[in-house]
């Protein structure tokens, strides 16, 4: 741990310039009040830990913007680019910097805020901002799915039709509320599919409500979609839940936030460094919370792929 302490400090140690992209609209707009305050307290934080560090804040300002402002980071020099927002933030910023010696920093403002659940930094602004000097940098893997990277959970199925539903909101809810609420309208009509999984050099066909494909653990508002899933291990968790009765999926489903669903007969966890799911009729493809495409879909896993300045190790 001494080894790996000393490698981390050497890294942050070279650190001169930091960027960070903050989407306004995170947290249903709250990340834009914490913008003044962001400044002052990076400022301060740089400060007391007494580097020299040039830093600035940029704001996305439309879909896509946090990939062609990470790129314009990396391209002036950044040696750690920032995502300030929810974890649609975090996907845009990490496919600007995919293939760089770029290291991603995140300090999270949005409503889920699941990444950083399986990265071990907690929600609170401050402890990020100082993880952001004195966190350990890491490689992790990365998935990449028609064309774009992702780092945390990719689905296709029921839990995409939910995220859709979630993402055209919910008058008073917000958060898991919101989630909750669109998992019990969409059950209501929505049918298992037939589905055919090619994972690596293994076939899965079955009847499937939904496929989830998982780098990182958790998804939808703290729910532990794949509580075994781990950053460094080069493989893919597949969570598939087959066909059941829409009461006993609402029985079973409050499992799912403390990941012992696993243990239904219903579920199966796969493992494999690629993935294509063909369906027998086209189904919404989730990625990072943004819907992305429908099936057919595949998937692979860029293995150490991306620099994350994790968690601090305390001495």
């Amino acid at each position: 741990m001494s080894d790996l302490r000393h490698d981390a400090a050497q890294v942050l140690s070279r650190i001169q310039r930091i960027t960070v992209i903050v989407n306004p609209a995170a947290g249903r707009g709250t990340a834009r009040k914490w913008i003044g305050e962001l400044e002052v307290r990076l400022g301060l934080a740089i400060q007391n830990a007494h580097r020299i560090i040039s830093w600035k804040i940029v704001e996305t300002t439309c879909a896509g913007d946090g990939t062609r402002l990470a790129r314009e980071a990396v391209a002036e020099g950044a040696d750690i680019v920032v995502s300030a927002g929810g974890d649609g933030t975090i996907g845009e910023v990490l496919n600007g910097l995919v293939g760089t010696n770029v290291a991603l920093g995140v300090i999270p403002m949005g409503t889920g805020n699941d990444f950083v659940r399986s990265i071990g930094i907690g929600a609170d602004v401050d402890k990020a901002i100082y993880n952001l000097l004195e966190g350990v940098p890491m490689a992790i893997d990365v998935g990449k799915t028609q064309g774009r990277y992702f780092v945390n959970v990719a689905g296709c199925g029921f839990d995409a039709v939910v995220a859709e539903r979630v993402n055209r909101g919910f008058r008073n809810l917000h958060g898991t509320a919101a989630y909750l609420a669109a998992v019990v309208q969409c059950l209501l009509s929505y049918k298992a599919t037939q589905i055919r999984l090619t994972l690596d050099n293994e076939v899965v066909e079955t009847k499937a409500m939904l496929c989830s494909i998982a780098n990182a653990r958790y998804y939808g508002g703290g729910m532990r979609i794949a509580p075994d899933a781990m950053l460094t291990d080069g493989l893919f968790d597949i969570v598939l839940l087959e066909e059941v009765g829409k009461v006993e999926f609402l029985w079973t489903f409050p499992k799912v936030f403390k990941g012992t669903h696993t243990t239904h007969p219903a579920v199966r966890v796969l493992r494999s460094k690629t993935v294509k799911v063909e369906s027998d009729h086209p189904l919404p493809v989730l990625v990072d919370g943004e819907i992305l495409g429908t099936t057919p879909a595949e998937f692979e896993m860029l293995e150490g792929g991306l620099t994350l300045i994790g968690p601090y190790i305390p001495h």
